[in-house]
């Protein structure tokens, strides 16, 4: 039996995305996440029920200020403490891991999601994507944007529009296009 598009997309390996399920459970995280967003300011507990519906791990500590928008949702697990400013994305087409007591500014993008490099093979429509790890208690500063396959290790500040095209070690701070250590905790 051939895997599913589904399977091939978390094993990072190349699938379509056109396909029928793959569409109905971006379907799904959009409709969850426009009522999340349309949501009033104090409607803690239907924004909690609709986090817990749409992620794959979502803690009872967990805020995520209005815009968001995922892929998929289920791939998205959250440690406790974490908080996201407005305009979160996260294209999570393999698995996001985020430690706990992590902080997101506005505007962050965490993205797995990616393209083939050879032409013809990305003009036949397929697409992959790579797993992204985010360690405990690390602040990721407004703008920032998280590309496809990074670790970030513990303790770790990324810098206001930074971008981050390569794993992070623990207790870094880093800044700049692409992203590269400014400093690193003793």
């Amino acid at each position: 039996m051939a895997d599913s598009e589904k399977a091939k997309m978390l094993r990072g390996d190349l699938y379509n995305a056109a396909d029928t399920a793959l569409a109905q459970d971006r379907l799904r995280a959009r409709q969850l996440c426009h009522e999340y967003n349309l949501s009033a300011p104090g409607a803690r507990l239907e924004r909690e029920s609709l986090l817990q519906r749409l992620l794959g791990t979502k803690p009872e500590s967990c805020t995520i200020e209005p815009m968001f928008r995922c892929d998929y949702g289920y791939n998205i697990h959250l440690g406790d403490n974490f908080y996201a400013n407005f305009d979160l994305i996260i294209l999570d087409v393999c698995e996001v891991r985020i430690g706990a007591n992590c902080l997101c500014g506005p505007r962050v993008s965490i993205l797995t999601a990616t393209h083939p490099t050879d032409p013809d093979v990305r003009r036949g429509g397929l697409e992959l994507g790579r797993p992204i790890s985010i360690g405990d208690n690390v602040w990721i500063s407004a703008g920032a944007i998280i590309n496809p396959g990074v670790t970030i290790g513990d303790d770790a500040i990324i810098g206001s529009g930074a971008v981050v095209t390569r794993n992070i070690a623990a207790g870094s701070t880093v800044g700049g296009v692409p992203a590269r250590e400014i400093r690193r905790l003793d």
